[in-house]
């Protein structure tokens, strides 16, 4: 056995010589322990020997470049002839930095990570696999290019034969005094981030400015306001992005960010960052309180943080003082093979000067690391490449494409040639009610673009850069090309994407077609997943916007292969929404089909989940029409449809009664106005000519709806995926130039289709003449009087991707509109996915049979018939219109349906909006309090300050009978003055018991979940409502029937005494 130990040891100790480059004493041993030893010894040495042949490789940095160097070198390196070790100043491993701000989806660095899931130390497993040593918390801090050592700040000294510079860049602090004070950052890392977070919650910080408003500062501006703070971007420059964009361009970018909140101050001089102590010197350490300009009239703008993103300097401190030749303005200089001044030492990244230029973008970084790797393999490392050229980096294309603040930014080409260029010609795109803005760059004869700035809709911006760079052959009118993808009624991408292997589809990593298409052939049908083909082809893993091609390019190889991608529903359903619709309306046996227990036993399996229950609900609302509360369908409804009332903040309701085509009556404006005095509601007008009441509790409802109801107000569907409204101007009935009565025919449409349920919700208009008052092009349908008639619009939606509607028919009657509405509505219905809006559903569509997109197909089967459905178009939506019920109606007169709105199932106390929140009164009217931070209060409800339950005798409290519990949904009960949701799982004969409290912020809202189970695990889920809590899953785990049961605090599984009709809670009270 002590033979055997040895040998551990021996290997042991070799793996860390042979890793780290440092010899081993237990090396020499191995040779002369015992005679059982020699052969792994003697092995053990020669592989020594070998290992001390290899060239170690030194990149110093491990940022995205420099991974992405080390990458290709490994995948070049077939023969092992390097070691590779790479100096990492940060706590973990490279991250994708480009797409820092998305930190604020998940916090989890592992979701930025540029190989996977890091470990507690911030190290991946693939440095290990392949054999890289990575010093993580260890920056270079010393170079001897004499020597060929690098030291880093542990005190760690490293033999080189080739260094790689990969140190990137730091952000460019300007020389503002004040710039030292508590609450100046920079956006850089991961670690700025969260100082910001922590800076943010511990100064309640409500405003900040980011200094900066090129790429990196609208960043950072999303950053901060993904905070929840105010967020004011102060330019120097006159315009934002001013290497990219134009006026024209800034003019639309500046209304997109001020429409989110932001606000934007271009052609600010910054003169100092004001402390709190008013102060504006170098020397103070009091935290900002404003900004101070030097622009005459400009006031100081109060902040109490700021973000400077104002551009970035090489790291080029390492090589000053070498021999390594630096630019005058900073940057290491490179030649086209990315060689330094001396030899064995390279640079790539933003710290390399080429050509008295420093690439800031991803794209050539990638490509120098590209070139790079190619060279030293084959210069330094002696390998055989076989290339028909050297490899060299001649510059890069700047053209970039980014999603900023939610709106589209992309340039390409000489989007901004010399004013004194005169083979210069341009076209410009200018729609400041959509804010689009596209300017096309082309030669003075109009044969050649040579570029574009493009604005709001950049859908097409993959074909116009290849016809910019490639200069392939432009349309025989050039014109054509300069409306954008919206405008023309397009919104995916396939038409765009040529199906040439050679067609770059990533610019961040040089990933062709081909090398997809060949990635998906490799991976196979079974293993070719989205996220599998980004990983091996490295397509859409640096700044994500060409993943929709990703996407697209694997629909179409997988189904070159005979597969496709999977459209499964959930876990519960292998259909999609679309499938499973046409199951059940084609089913010859309705009745077994007429429940979600009925269709899942029939066509699925498990018990369901928070997707499909929901689905499933409006697919029997569309087929059938019942009442949504009936018949157990309650269980199957998202938060809003099941209470028939939008949650708000804090769990309050608004109402929202339906009002067609924006028509009031004095009386029902009275009523409006008393039920909001009586019961303290925030009242303002919506978007879509309708009041919204907001801040009422859900056993208030019934009561609210009665007296609107008095009126003839009924529900107006604002909670349900229906149709919301049908706006109108006055038209002809008022309207001097008005040719149609607008608003009779929005109600008449708005009354024939109110309460249908649908894959989405559906917005619409009737405007009474062409100038479009009632904005009718933007809407699912829509309809623009003319003297004729009315021309009707279809598949428009607007929203963070506006899209205009297409003309499906002209100069039509009133009853041939409602005819061609009828089969449009239901054929989305029948034919969309799970939550589509009309516009993704309608470019999704086949081309009409001569060509002319999905609008042609659409006139086909709605207006000839093409598919011979239309008879049963006609008959369901007949039905429904036939079958419809207004849903607050039906709540207000059935006292079982009634009760479902009670608040505690076990008492008729209730707790007041104001007992479980707090509220503040806003220009003469209520409104909840501001959300605190997460892990604050949001409520007025407050934990226990020491350990009840470790003093607590624990007991079982009757709460009710079973029959009191609706199955299959949760249920809320009060005990003393705590809520507690408990939900009746019926299927399995369980029950589960929580806080009705969710926990992240602290809304009385967790009854509302919804049951199901995920991988046959129990469970339930409310992430139907984000908006207002975390996204959580609760599984049962907790058995209450033993001594070691956990508080209701925590969410836990009945074991109750033994009894088939009272319901029980663990209750421990103290001792």
């Amino acid at each position: 056995m002590q033979s055997v130990c040895i040998i551990c040891l021996i290997l042991r100790a070799a793996s860390f010589g042979l890793a780290f480059h440092v010899a081993s004493p237990f090396s020499r041993q191995a040779a002369t322990t015992t005679t059982t030893n020699y052969r792994e010894g003697t092995q053990l040495h020669a592989e020594i020997e070998r290992e001390s042949e290899k060239k170690r490789v030194v990149v110093i940095g491990n940022g995205m470049v420099g991974q992405r160097f080390m990458e290709n070198l490994i995948s070049l390196d077939t023969e092992k002839k390097c070691i590779i070790s790479t100096f990492c100043e940060e706590p973990r491993a490279a991250y994708n930095r480009v797409k820092l701000t998305s930190y604020f989806e998940t916090r989890n660095p592992s979701a930025l990570s540029m190989t996977s899931e890091f470990d507690v130390e911030g190290r991946t497993p693939w440095y290990a696999k392949n054999n890289v040593e990575l010093l993580l918390n260890d920056k270079a801090v010393a170079l001897d290019t004499k020597a060929k050592t690098v030291t880093g700040a542990s005190g760690k000294t490293l033999a080189y034969d080739v260094l790689v510079f990969a140190t990137g860049s730091y952000p460019f602090v300007p020389p503002i005094p004040g710039k030292q004070r508590p609450g100046v950052f920079v956006y850089r890392t991961i670690e700025d981030l969260e100082s910001m977070l922590a800076y943010v919650k511990e100064h309640n910080v409500q405003s900040a400015a980011v200094i900066g408003g090129g790429l990196l500062g609208l960043e950072a501006a999303k950053a901060v306001a993904d905070m929840k703070v105010q967020s004011h971007i102060v330019e120097f420059a006159p315009i934002l992005m001013c290497r990219q964009i134009d006026q024209g361009g800034h003019d639309v970018l500046v209304r997109k960010i001020e429409d989110m909140g932001l606000r934007v101050h271009c052609g600010a001089r910054t003169q100092a960052f004001v402390g709190k102590d008013g102060t504006t010197d170098n020397e103070s350490t009091s935290p900002v309180s404003a900004l101070r300009f030097s622009n005459e009239g400009w006031e100081d703008l109060p902040v109490q943080m700021v973000v400077v993103s104002a551009g970035i300097k090489p790291r080029d401190d390492l090589a000053k003082g070498t021999d390594i030749a630096v630019g005058e303005r900073g940057g290491i200089l490179v030649d086209e093979q990315l060689r330094t001044s001396v030899d064995g030492v390279y640079a790539i990244g933003e710290i390399a000067l080429y050509n008295n230029f420093i690439y800031g973008l991803i794209a050539p970084g990638y490509d120098m690391a590209s070139v790079c790797s190619k060279v030293v393999a084959q210069d330094e490392l002696g390998m055989n490449l076989d290339l028909k050229e050297e490899p060299a980096f001649t510059g890069a294309d700047l053209s970039t494409k980014l999603k900023l603040l939610g709106c589209d930014v992309a340039s390409f080409g000489e989007n901004q040639p010399s004013p004194d260029d005169p083979d210069v010609s341009s076209l410009t795109w200018n729609d400041p009610l959509c804010g689009i803005y596209r300017k096309l760059i082309f030669n003075k004869a109009g044969t050649r673009l040579r570029g574009g700035i493009l604005v709001g809709d950049a859908g097409d911006y993959s074909r116009l850069h290849a016809l910019a760079i490639k200069g392939d052959v432009l349309p025989e009118n050039p014109a054509t090309l300069l409306a954008p993808p919206s405008a023309r009624g397009e919104v995916e991408t396939t038409q765009e994407l040529s199906s040439a292997r050679s067609t770059q589809i990533c610019s961040c990593n040089d990933v062709t077609r081909g090398h997809i298409e060949d990635t998906i052939k490799e991976l196979g049908v079974e293993k070719a997943t989205l996220k599998a083909v980004k990983t091996c082809s490295k397509a859409g893993t640096g700044c994500g916007g060409c993943e929709p091609d990703v996407k697209l390019i694997l629909k179409q190889e997988l189904e070159k292969l005979g597969g496709s991608l999977s459209n499964h529903l959930c876990e519960h359903f292998a259909y999609s929404r679309p499938e499973l619709m046409a199951m059940v309306r084609t089913d010859s046996d309705p009745s077994s089909v007429d429940s979600f227990g009925k269709i899942l036993h029939k066509h699925g399996k498990g018990d369901g989940c928070e997707i499909c229950k929901p689905t499933v609900a409006s697919i029997l609302a569309s087929v059938y029409n019942g009442q949504i509360l009936d018949d157990g369908r309650d269980a199957l409804q998202d938060t809003n449809d099941r209470s028939l009332a939008n949650m708000q903040r804090g769990g309050t309701y608004s109402v929202v009664p339906r009002v067609p085509g924006g028509e009031l009556t004095p009386n029902q404006l009275i009523r409006m106005g008393e039920v909001a005095k009586e019961y303290g509601l925030y009242t303002k007008i919506t978007g879509g000519q309708r009041i919204d009441l907001f801040g009422a509790a859900k056993y208030q409802l019934p009561d609210i709806w009665e007296k609107l109801g008095d009126v003839g107000l009924e529900s107006g569907h604002a909670y349900g995926k229906a149709l919301r409204t049908v706006k109108s101007c006055v038209g002809s009935t008022w309207c001097r130039y008005g040719v149609q009565d607008s608003v009779g025919f929005a109600i008449r449409v708005e009354n024939r289709y109110k309460g249908i349920r649908s894959p989405h919700k559906m917005k619409s208009a009737v405007s009474g003449c062409a100038r479009e008052c009632a904005e009718a092009q933007s809407k699912d349908f829509g309809l623009i009087a003319t003297e004729n008639g009315y021309n009707l619009y279809v598949g428009g939606n607007g929203g963070v991707n506006p899209v205009h509607a297409q003309l499906l028919a002209a100069d039509i009657d009133d009853d041939t509109v409602i005819r061609y509405l009828d089969r449009y509505i239901m054929y989305y219905i029948l034919t969309a996915d799970r939550l589509e809006r009309t516009a993704p559903w309608q470019a999704k569509l086949p081309s009409g049979k001569n060509g002319g997109g999905p609008i042609e197909h659409l006139k086909e089967v709605i207006i000839e018939d093409s598919l011979g459905i239309c008879e049963e178009l006609d008959r369901r939506m007949q039905y429904l219109v036939n079958t419809y019920h207004d849903e607050w109606a039906e709540v207000v007169k059935d006292p079982k349906r009634r009760a479902k709105f009670k608040q505690f199932i076990n008492t008729d106390e209730v707790q007041t909006r104001e007992e479980m929140m707090e509220f503040i009164n806003q220009r003469g009217q209520v409104r909840p309090t501001n959300w605190r931070e997460d892990g604050e209060f949001q409520t007025n409800w407050r934990n226990e300050e020491t350990d009840v339950f470790a003093r607590s005798q624990k007991s079982w409290v009757k709460v009710g009978l079973t029959s009191d519990f609706a199955q299959n949904v949760g249920s809320a009960i009060l005990y003393g003055e705590s809520q507690l949701a408990v939900f009746n799982n019926a299927k399995l004969g369980e029950w589960y018991c929580t806080q009705n409290m969710c926990p992240h912020k602290q809304a009385f809202v967790l009854s509302q979940g919804i049951i199901g189970d995920v991988d046959g695990i129990s469970k339930v889920s409310f992430s139907v409502m984000i908006s207002l809590i975390s996204k959580a899953h609760f599984q049962d785990t907790t058995d209450m029937s033993t001594n070691e049961s956990r508080p209701p605090s925590i969410f836990s599984k009945g074991g109750m005494p033994s009894t088939q009709e009272a319901v029980f809670v663990g209750k421990w009270s103290t001792a």
